[in-house]
């Protein structure tokens, strides 16, 4: 982008339909959110990247929420980067992070792909209702892209043809779904496929630049301006934690007693460090006890 171009509205999702088909779509783009989540997750630019694809991706997904709660993606392999992980409230509330191994230094080798930096292993997509049952899907690692894993994961697991493109650059990050719907307009099977490949072959030609720094109705026009295209209202995004003291506790009470009471003579008091924002919550003796004031006494 060069200096004169006046970047695109960011931190927005924003959802499109295509009339007189069967064919919907979401656009984000992400900056400062993005940032905020880099702020606390220092890390050589191709993971950076990945994480600001994360992101992206998991506010597409958030689209899919009709009711209060969490969508999370995480990817957990056997490389350099062995978690990262991003989260998107229905409310379009981010955060992410990108976990170090034990060491704390990343040995990044020559191949940055999605490979070279998670290795072998599973992508899980989580949705975790705040009333209700939680349901997660998982697909391997095995794509060359996050966005064909994400594809997979909907061809097997929701039965959706779907497409998506992901860039990030370590200042933005941007992302393009187009999604086809069950069948209520278009009844010609024919007809419908037709319509489907063309949205797909458009799409197709969208660039990372575009993605990242053009208006979301100034790239939709471009990419689908042969097309009858409806635009609704844009949604904003933060980065929002959801740690808390209380989430916190409740963390604390799934750990044996006599563990956390050992931790206790040691320091005097417990710490617990979000990994999310860098929130750190201390919780003394009384804290502690009172978490077990009802439990009964342990026989031995």
């Amino acid at each position: 982008m060069s200096d004169d171009q006046t970047p695109a509205t960011a931190d927005i999702i924003q959802r499109f339909l295509f009339d007189g088909s069967d064919i919907r779509g979401e656009q984000v783009t992400l900056a400062d959110s993005y940032r905020e989540v880099l702020a606390n997750n220092p890390a050589p630019a191709p993971v950076q990247q990945l994480l600001g694809e994360m992101l992206a991706a998991v506010a597409l997904l958030s689209s899919t929420l009709k009711f209060d709660g969490v969508i999370t993606l995480q990817a957990q392999g056997d490389g350099p980067v062995p978690l990262m992980m991003a989260e998107c409230t229905r409310h379009k509330g981010l955060r992410g992070i990108a976990r170090t191994p034990e060491s704390g230094v990343f040995e990044l080798g020559n191949d940055t792909s999605l490979a070279g930096l998670l290795g072998q292993g599973v992508l899980a997509i989580t949705i975790d209702p705040d009333q209700g049952e939680r349901y997660q899907g998982i697909v391997p690692l095995d794509q060359a892209s996050l966005a064909e894993c994400l594809e997979a994961y909907f061809s097997q697991s929701e039965q959706l043809a779907t497409r998506l493109w992901l860039a990030a650059d370590g200042k933005r990050a941007g992302g393009l779904l187009v999604q086809a719907l069950p069948k209520q307009l278009v009844a010609d099977e024919q007809v419908n496929a037709e319509q489907w490949d063309t949205v797909v072959a458009l799409a197709h030609t969208v660039k990372s630049d575009e993605l990242l720094y053009l208006d979301h109705s100034q790239n939709l026009y471009r990419l689908f301006n042969e097309m009858a295209v409806r635009l609704f209202d844009p949604q904003p995004l933060a980065f929002s934690c959801t740690c808390s003291e209380s989430r916190s506790l409740n963390a604390l009470a799934q750990i044996k007693r006599e563990e956390l009471y050992e931790i206790l003579t040691e320091q005097q008091h417990i710490t617990i460090d979000c990994q999310f924002c860098n929130q750190q919550y201390r919780f003394e003796e009384p804290q502690i006890r009172a978490l077990f004031d009802n439990e009964p006494p342990t026989v031995h």
